[in-house]
């Protein structure tokens, strides 16, 4: 045992000789904790499942970083085909120690094999599928289910326990029976499954388990010996003299009892024996039938699946190939700059391609398309640039600060670089007294044209417009 405060080797001292912290009860709880996890470790050996997990948990209790009985607990809920706990049980413990651990074997015993991990998968999904045909009151599909599940992993005690319960509610007890033996060979101290089973046997035999031990009777009879004959007369009952004719009499009335017994007993028996074998072919066709009925709905499911795709894939296609779709878009493009190349109207091919770029998203587009788009940009760009700051600053002097906005706004859109209109956007802002609009516009200048004049002035403008805000 190791200090917890410095790490060093505990004596048999209630206190750390290396740092002088008192360990006392720290030793009392490694010890608690060491005690539940060897109680659990003799119930999991006797496979007391349910007793060795509650032992586990308590030792967990006390000491959160028991190696030892953490993976035990892993191994314990393996055993009763609870994977996912386990799974989780293991990666705690290779996260409280990476190094030398088991549980890492455990984990790499069950994801290095893919066929175990997709029936473990599998398992989860149809046990929940049977929890949900519970719920639906499917209760032949949720015992397909179960025997799928079962087929799968033999060990998991909660489908064998539902299994059973499902059996029990349909009064079908020697299956029932089966499956809790099943589950009680697994883990003998399961105390839902020791429950199921005294209601099980209790209806198996009921006469049983109703039966109580009495007292013993006392005697009310009496034995004598006649020659070589042992002779046993009830007190209560004095010898007859009419012995032969009370003798012949009750044998008449035994055999007409029987008669009555048999007719009313066994004939129903043997109707009802009849009745069961022509139900038989019944109760298979419709377990295939509930079988087909659950295939049908995976494969509608399937098909309403593969429709959706269908009609997205559909969808997606005639966004390319339709009036306003990207291979259209392209077709634009490039007549677009066959145009420009010819005549050199940049006012033309300006609308044009601010209509391409109201339809589409240009950055969603292919490098090619980007491309080219740019190219034409940059070569008109800086005329058409010139042109809306002159509009614009004319619209400024004149005082139509919405006009002058839009075109700046404009000449900043064609070319990036030209500073003035850039600049003489953020004013326009500042005179329409839109000062969040102002403000963003002289970061922009600020940021893009650093140790300029544009800058410093915008850095003073923008300085008395934030003081005034604030």
């Amino acid at each position: 045992m190791f200090c917890y405060n410095c790490g060093c080797h505990l004596s048999e001292h209630d206190f750390c000789t290396a740092c002088g912290v008192d360990v006392s009860l720290y030793k009392k709880i490694m010890h608690i904790s060491n005690m539940f996890y060897n109680e659990g470790l003799e119930k999991a050996g006797v496979r007391d499942l349910t007793g060795a997990i509650n032992s586990l948990r308590q030792s967990l209790k006390f000491n959160k970083n028991n190696i030892e009985a953490r993976n035990l607990l892993g191994l314990v809920y393996f055993e009763m085909g609870e994977v996912v706990a386990a799974l989780s049980e293991w990666v705690i413990s290779k996260n409280l120690r990476a190094e030398k651990n088991i549980a890492d074997d455990y984990i790499n015993m069950i994801q290095s094999n893919a066929s175990r991990l997709d029936s473990i998968n599998q398992t989860i999904k149809k046990y929940n599928q049977a929890l949900l045909y519970c719920n639906q009151d499917s209760r032949d599909l949720a015992v397909i289910q179960l025997k799928k599940v079962l087929s799968l992993n033999p060990k998991f005690v909660r489908a064998h326990q539902l299994l059973a319960l499902l059996y029990m509610d349909s009064e079908q007890w020697e299956k029932a029976e089966r499956e809790l033996t099943k589950c009680k060979n697994i883990d003998c101290n399961n105390t839902q499954t020791l429950r199921y089973l005294q209601e099980v046997e209790q209806m198996l035999a009921p006469e049983e388990a109703v039966r109580q031990p009495g007292k013993r009777k006392k005697e009310d009879t009496v034995r004598y010996q006649s020659d070589n004959e042992v002779i046993i007369q009830p007190l209560s009952v004095r010898e007859n003299k009419n012995s032969a004719v009370s003798t012949l009499l009750n044998i008449g009335l035994g055999l007409i009892i029987g008669l009555v017994a048999m007719y009313f007993l066994a004939v129903p028996a043997a109707e009802d024996a009849a009745a069961n074998e022509a139900k038989k072919p019944l109760i298979e066709l419709g377990n295939q039938l509930d079988v087909k009925t659950a295939n049908i709905k995976e494969l509608e499911t399937q098909i309403a699946k593969l429709q959706t795709q269908n009609e997205n894939l559909n969808s997606e296609l005639q966004g390319y190939v339709g009036t306003d779709g990207t291979l259209s878009t392209i077709d634009t493009l490039l007549v677009v700059a066959a145009d420009y190349i010819e005549s050199g109207d940049i006012y033309k091919a300006a609308e044009k391609l601010e209509v391409i770029a109201q339809n589409i998203n240009i950055d969603a587009t292919s490098e090619a398309f980007q491309k080219l788009y740019n190219t034409l940009l940059g070569s008109i760009g800086p005329e058409l640039s010139q042109t809306y700051f002159r509009t614009g600053a004319e619209a400024f002097r004149t005082e139509d600060y919405a006009t002058a906005i839009e075109n700046y706004l404009k000449a900043v859109y064609y070319d990036a670089a030209n500073a003035d209109a850039l600049y003489e956007l953020g004013n326009t802002y500042r005179r329409s007294e839109d000062s969040a609009n102002a403000i963003i516009t002289y970061d922009k200048v600020i940021e893009l044209f650093p140790d300029t004049d544009w800058a410093r002035k915008s850095k003073r403008y923008r300085d008395d417009l934030a003081g005034g805000s604030n």
